[in-house]
């Protein structure tokens, strides 16, 4: 039986995490330890954490990282002991018992596959899929769409993704170099891609996720780290860079302008002009 570390990133969410924790303690799957990654929180969720769940493995990384960044906390002390595969599932998830055992089974179906993801299900109605897997991006206009049925895949989400070892050993983790928030799980993807692993999505894997974006829906700080790892993103893997830039940002710009949000779109200005 393949060992699995679990990797749950906290950041100022401590409730949502336990009952993501709550959940992954009915997993079926029997050879599973689990990793929390405090990245940096300012609202004692440490704390919370170890007093609701004694003995709980807890990693601090003293500041925000961001999501790879932290992400790569948990994937690096797995590695180092021996884990076959990483599960990186947001903490504002719950998942079915069954989750990780069907995510194991596609990859070990065949190795050539390098990351699995689930079936990401609304918290109601619960029977109203959010996402299958991940998505695929539009690299000529620079835009990303989320699947809700199957389809092949240009990358699979961070908030259910499990990794094989042997192709994190092969490309490297998260580049959090590059991508403070966002776009990192795509870029993850297009490198698992060029490398020549396989991306796949365990149907039978269920998970229901809230999508509580952290820094809620509209804000300019989201727009501003968007648009700063989206021009880096398309720098990097997009025919025609400079095209698909323009077009990215050119539509975000329009969009906020005629909504009449200035500072939405002050944001977008800065996001390019860090990028």
């Amino acid at each position: 039986m393949k060992r699995v570390d679990v990797v749950v990133l906290n950041w100022n969410g401590w409730r949502d995490t336990l009952g993501c924790i709550a959940s992954l303690q009915k997993l079926e799957y029997p050879n599973f330890s689990l990793i929390v990654v405090d990245n940096g929180s300012t609202d004692g969720s440490a704390e919370h954490l170890l007093r609701h769940q004694p003995g709980l493995e807890l990693l601090q990384t003293g500041a925000n990282l961001g999501f790879g960044g932290g992400c790569n906390v948990g994937i690096r002390k797995a590695l180092e002991r021996g884990a076959d595969y990483v599960w990186l599932i947001n903490s504002d998830a719950t998942v079915d018992p069954q989750a990780l055992s069907e995510m194991v089974a596609v990859a070990e179906q065949n190795p050539a596959v390098g990351a699995v993801g689930s079936v990401l299900y609304e918290v109601a109605p619960a029977d109203q899929v959010q996402l299958w897997g991940g998505g695929k991006v539009q690299l000529w206009r620079g835009g990303s769409r989320h699947q809700r049925q199957p389809a092949e895949l240009d990358f699979v989400s961070g908030a259910s993704l499990l990794l094989r070892r042997e192709a994190l050993q092969a490309i490297g983790l998260f580049d959090e170099q590059s991508f403070f928030m966002y776009w990192e799980d795509t870029d993850l993807g297009f490198r698992l891609r060029q490398a020549g692993w396989r991306l796949a999505v365990a149907a039978g894997s269920r998970v229901w996720h809230q999508q509580s974006a952290s820094l809620g829906q509209g804000s300019p700080l989201l727009d501003e780290y968007f648009t700063r790892s989206g021009v880096r993103f398309l720098r990097r893997h997009a025919p025609l860079p400079w095209f698909s830039v323009s077009v990215m940002v050119g539509l975000m710009l329009l969009k906020r302008l005629f909504a009449g949000q200035l500072a939405r779109v002050r944001a977008v200005i800065k996001g390019v002009a860090q990028s």
